[in-house]
Parts: C-alpha cells; sequence; structure tokens
C-alpha cells in the first residue's frame, strides 16, 4: 500500500508559478511510475508529467515548456514545479503511483492515487 498526500495548490494569476508536492508513505519498488494528472471541471482526467522507476521524464503536450517534474527520492517526494500558468490549467491535480514497468508512464494503470490539490489560474 503505498499512501499519496499533495500540497502546494492555491490561486495564482496567469503567467505565475505554483510548485506541487506529493509525499509517498514509501516505495519499496524498484520498478514503478509517479505521475501528475488533473481533471478540469466537467472535463475528463489527463496526464500532465511523470516519471519512472529509471528517471525516464515525460510530458504532456499541453504543459511541455512551462512544467517540471522532479523527485526526491531520499524523501519519497514527487514534486510538480508549474510556469507560465495559463487559465486552461485550472484543475484538480491529483499524484499517482503504479507498480511495475510500463512503456508510457502517462498511460500506466495507476494503483494509489492522493486526495487531489485545486490550482486556480485567473486571466
Amino acid at each position: 500500500q503505498v499512501h499519496l498526500v499533495e500540497s502546494g495548490g492555491g490561486s495564482v494569476q496567469a503567467g505565475g508559478s505554483l510548485r506541487l508536492s506529493c509525499t509517498a508513505s514509501s516505495n519499496s519498488y524498484s520498478m514503478y511510475c509517479l505521475g501528475w494528472f488533473r481533471q478540469p471541471p466537467g472535463k475528463e482526467r489527463e496526464g500532465v508529467a511523470a516519471i519512472d522507476g529509471d528517471a525516464k521524464i515525460t510530458y504532456g503536450n499541453s504543459v511541455k515548456g512551462r512544467f517540471t517534474i522532479s523527485l526526491d527520492n531520499a524523501n519519497n517526494t514527487l514534486y510538480l514545479q508549474m510556469d507560465s500558468l495559463k487559465p486552461e490549467d485550472t484543475a484538480t491535480y491529483y499524484c499517482a503511483f503504479a507498480r511495475g514497468w510500463w512503456a508510457g508512464c502517462l498511460n500506466a494503470i495507476y494503483n494509489y492515487w492522493g486526495q487531489g490539490t485545486q490550482v486556480t489560474v485567473s486571466s
């Protein structure tokens, strides 16, 4: 069992920045995916960014060049640095953990999810 807790959401004006954090209760897996997903109001969930146990990183097309995912293995903490935020980035952001190896982490089947943190970007 992996328990995930997100923090760092909030409200910001367009062009601003936020950093999300996700702390995992444990990670004894050598092969895994850790990812950030978001769900805007009334829309489907989409993959934002993910990193695997080999530190391979994948970004969703809508955030490339603006968001940066990173992992602090020593503290089991996943980060998402969000810069140049746009109103369309407004969503509930979730971190998630997938066991095993996946060819593409954004397409993995995730076993554990955090409770979500709200990000609101105003124009």
